[in-house]
């Protein structure tokens, strides 16, 4: 079949094996033009690992570091009449390069929120990789079910407290218009804990820990979006905000329960990037077309490789690394900066449809959204006619 994109809204519901080979061969490229991470780490499991920053989280621990690299993810396998996910691709590139680099790689599909998927990993770990020194959480999902008791919570985006009104893009009809969202009630904030807070992190760490698979020393970490002015009430003052802030109370809680193996916990705050869930959130196509015209003019552009391997190199693994009062890593400073702030919250206030592809780099954006899904890199034939079908080894699953 000949792919394109099928784009309604905020979600592409089809993607491209070959494009997403190509944006896995440029994560990789850059990682190895970067100098070599000093005592990085060896053996690691990433939960969260097809896309964005779990994606890259493994590209760098693995063709950065030379790490074995244990992945998690949900993904759907392609049909002879329709695509896989983007994930789904993303990672049977990865294996092909980490197999013709000689790197030790495996991934398992499925619910990572499951005990099952715990047992699977632990298995996977005695059996083949040694103690684990890394273990990057990085799971997003709209939705989880609790393994012990059965019970399923959604997660939502709205304010706490007040109704909160901004203006927001349309990215299917180009209109910008004010948007407003009601507050949260009690069962939505707690939903929302439950899916984006540190419960399921904790699970993990605590599973990985009884069964003696982590390394003297093992670091752990979550990532996290705090953003600034302009998306405080929609991620701070919010229901996500009340995710981030249990996130946090976790990072705690297991560094205490790792200090008998000198093991430390740490979320780590990244910079706004394009992904299937920002593109979801009203505020942020507008926000992230005007960010990304003003951190490109001034040369400190970046995206999830870029993000992950300053990560590495400036934080996980820095004698020195930049924490803020919370314990927790800031990669996303450069977003933050005063000048790129006062740059955003200028364009904001006169961006207008008339003026949208001029004051804002909406193109990049729009770029950016496809690239996720595998679509307009260079090199790419995308008039070709080829199967959707490819191949992925995967770690046979265990039921509960």
């Amino acid at each position: 079949m000949i792919i394109k994109p099928k784009v309604r809204g905020f979600i592409c519901t089809n993607s491209h094996p070959k494009g997403c080979a190509a944006s896995v061969q440029e994560q990789i490229k850059f990682i190895k033009s970067q100098p070599a991470i000093e005592n990085g780490p060896k053996n690691v499991l990433v939960i969260g690992a097809s896309t964005g920053y779990g994606l890259a989280s493994r590209i760098t621990a693995a063709f950065g570091c030379g790490a074995k690299t244990l992945g998690l993810f949900f993904e759907k396998a392609p049909s002879e009449r329709k695509t896989g996910t983007a994930g789904y691709y993303n990672t049977a590139a990865f294996h092909a390069a980490a197999e013709e680099a000689g790197l030790w790689a495996k991934s398992m599909n499925g619910d990572a929120f499951s005990h099952a998927a715990r047992k699977n990993a632990i298995d996977v770990i005695n059996a083949d990789m040694g103690k684990i020194d890394l273990v990057v959480y990085s799971l997003a999902s709209p939705r989880r079910q609790d393994p012990d008791t059965g019970d399923v919570y959604s997660s939502t985006l709205k304010p706490i407290g007040k109704t909160y009104t901004s203006k927001g893009l349309n990215t299917d009809t180009l209109k910008i218009s004010e948007t407003s969202i009601e507050p949260a009630n009690e069962e939505e904030i707690a939903g929302t804990v439950k899916v984006m807070g540190g419960a399921d992190w904790e699970f993990w760490m605590k599973a990985l820990s009884e069964a003696n698979v982590l390394a003297d020393g093992c670091k752990t970490v979550a990532y996290t979006y705090l953003g600034e002015k302009l998306t405080w009430p929609i991620y701070g003052h919010a229901t996500i905000g009340k995710a981030k802030e249990d996130l946090d109370r976790a990072a705690t809680a297991i560094t205490a329960s790792l200090s008998d193996i000198g093991g430390s916990a740490n979320v780590s705050v990244l910079k706004a990037v394009v992904t299937q869930a920002s593109s979801a959130i009203p505020i942020m196509p507008l926000y992230l077309s005007i960010l990304f015209k003003v951190m490109k003019e001034e040369g400190s552009h970046e995206g999830c490789i870029q993000q992950l391997s300053r990560l590495f190199s400036e934080c996980l693994y820095s004698d020195t690394p930049r924490l803020d009062d919370a314990n927790r890593f800031r990669v996303d400073e450069l977003e933050l900066s005063a000048s790129v702030q006062d740059k955003v919250e200028q364009i904001w206030a006169k961006v207008t449809e008339e003026n949208l592809f001029d004051t804002t780099d909406f193109k990049g954006y729009q770029e950016e959204f496809l690239q996720l899904f595998g679509y307009g890199f260079e090199g790419v034939d995308y008039e070709e006619d080829l199967s959707p079908l490819v191949s992925l080894p995967l770690v046979e699953p265990v039921t509960e």
